[in-house]
């Protein structure tokens, strides 16, 4: 990979934190994310400045349920509360686990998280229409008393129902000029957890929460925009960006131009579910300044940073195609 530049933006995906088989246990929480620090190595070592997003849906699920287990004991929180008290949790450790490594690598540094709020549109059609699943699966019983209590579910008998709920663009990140300062002050920051705690804004700039949702990836590029960051990578669950994913005619790409990536999305290529917000991000990211945007997986970073794994997005007039 080339040289870290002045402002990076990474973006740890919801494996970072929680594996699939685990129980949720903050042991097994601090493993995965001292495994995902020690990933990041390189960026830790180098100069650039750098601020961490990260995604929070198990945790989110698991404040849900012990939420309902505790209705009619403590009162009830709201979902932007609850995306607040993750990014506050999840934040801490990675704090406490960055800053250990930096120490055992002797290269002290500042490292902050932040508990962000994101501005959205309060006319936002996506704020009407909950659409967004989050929550551990429940059964059928659970999906009755979530509808008594006027929310609505999606799911079936055998996969599981779970909550859905609005999931609003990003339109402007509360706190980007603070994190923009504590950067260029040599600060690690970690910011945007969850997509960011979601709030609407009135004309007199008052801010007020929604009980909704934000895609962290999208919440990641727009911050990366906001702080005029350089460089974009945003782990995932796969070692590169596919055409045709999940068949057998499946094509791995080595780099993307923008306008090839737009083509592949209004192909439908990029589903609204997975990589679509990731690539939708990227392209806002890069028609806004931004240099490159690396999509990989955890296990394939090592090998990302030489060149050799990962999906690289790139503005158009840097490329001379896809891989």
């Amino acid at each position: 990979m080339v040289d870290f530049p002045k402002r990076v933006v990474i973006a740890f995906g919801g494996n970072a934190i929680t594996g699939a088989d685990d129980t949720g246990e903050i042991h097994e929480q601090f493993y995965h994310t001292r495994v995902a620090v020690r990933g990041i190595g390189p960026l830790l070592r180098s100069d650039a400045g750098l601020v961490i997003t990260h995604g929070n849906g198990p945790q989110v699920g698991m404040a849900l349920a012990r939420m309902e287990i505790a209705r009619g004991v403590t009162p009830a929180r709201p979902l932007g509360v609850l995306v607040a008290d993750t990014q506050g949790g999840i934040g801490y450790m990675l704090a406490q686990v960055i800053d250990n490594w930096l120490v055992l690598e002797r290269k002290p540094r500042p490292v902050t998280a932040l508990v962000t709020q994101v501005v959205v549109d309060e006319a936002d059609p996506a704020l009407r229409d909950p659409s967004k699943p989050i929550g551990m699966p429940c059964t059928e019983e659970d999906a009755a008393r979530f509808r008594a209590h006027g929310w609505r579910v999606s799911g079936d008998a055998k996969s599981g129902y779970r909550r859905l709920v609005p999931s609003p663009r990003p339109v402007r990140i509360v706190e980007a000029p603070a994190i923009k300062a504590l950067v260029d002050q040599g600060q690690i920051v970690i910011a945007c957890g969850g997509g960011g705690v979601p709030v609407t804004e009135t004309e007199h700039g008052l801010l007020d929460g929604v009980d909704a949702v934000i895609d962290k990836d999208r919440a990641s590029a727009l911050l990366a925009k906001e702080i005029e960051a350089d460089y974009m990578i945003i782990l995932t669950a796969v070692e590169r960006v596919a055409l045709g994913f999940g068949t057998p005619d499946a094509r791995e790409l080595d780099q993307l131009t923008v306008s090839e990536a737009e083509q592949y999305l209004a192909q439908g290529e990029f589903p609204a579910g997975s990589m679509g917000p990731k690539i939708e991000g990227a392209i806002d990211f890069l028609r806004n300044g931004g240099k490159e945007v690396l999509i990989t997986s955890f296990a394939a970073l090592p090998r990302a940073w030489e060149g050799s794994a990962g999906t690289r997005i790139v503005p158009d007039r840097a490329s001379n195609g896809a891989g």
